[in-house]
């Protein structure tokens, strides 16, 4: 099934997600009602491009609500594993996928429907498979599990070209050691919505952590 691109949302070049600010949130919502007032929160406090993970039943709803009620916003889904999951994600209103890993297949389906495709990476090897398909803006995933600032140092010089968004065990705090690096554009952070802030629909923290996150700079 070949899904169309939304007239509205022309596609991204992956790295313009980069230019939006230092982090990019990667949430895992579990109601669908929070959505809306989630991103506003996390509009508010300067976040503007906003990852929401194929983990739960209301992701997709989740994405399609932020997509209507919140434009300025750019959401994208997360946890892309699939073509399916990539058609999905455009006709919910996504603008950009994350995947936690490469896969051509994943990428050939988010070329066919102009979706932007951010791929996760863990291994040089990976990098040069992405590499030959065209890819300069990479996921680093599980960024401290892989490696860490450690790991992106050293494909610093091997890589030169490459540009990555560290994710996975990044915090407020070890944040700037990773910013700090000229290969690393944004990070990805899952520390701007907590699962108890989002349960107990607590907005103002959600903004606060937001506007903390926003104003993150290089160590």
């Amino acid at each position: 099934m070949h899904v169309a691109l939304a007239d509205s949302a022309k596609p991204l070049d992956p790295l313009e997600l980069a230019s939006h600010g230092p982090v990019i949130p990667v949430i895992v919502i579990e109601r669908a009602e929070h959505a809306v007032p989630m991103a506003r929160a996390l509009f508010e406090g300067g976040i503007r491009v906003l990852e929401v993970t194929l983990r739960t039943p209301a992701a997709l709803a989740a994405i399609a609500a932020i997509a209507q009620s919140v434009p300025d916003a750019i959401v994208g889904a997360g946890t892309v594993r699939s073509g399916a999951d990539a058609r999905a994600a455009l006709a919910a209103g996504a603008r950009f996928a994350v995947s936690p890993g490469w896969s051509p297949r994943v990428a050939a389906a988010c070329r066919e429907i102009g979706l932007a495709l951010l791929p996760g990476v863990a291994t040089a090897s990976e990098v040069m498979l992405a590499t030959e398909e065209g890819f300069r803006f990479l996921k680093f995933f599980p960024a401290v599990a892989a490696g860490g600032t450690a790991m992106l140092k050293a494909w610093g010089s091997v890589f030169a070209d490459v540009a990555f968004c560290p994710t996975g065990g990044i915090t407020a705090a070890s944040a700037p050691d990773y910013l700090a690096l000229a290969n690393v554009k944004v990070v990805g952070g899952s520390w701007l919505t907590p699962p108890d802030a989002l349960a107990a629909a607590d907005w103002p923290r959600v903004e606060r952590l937001a506007r903390e996150a926003a104003s993150l700079k290089a160590k």
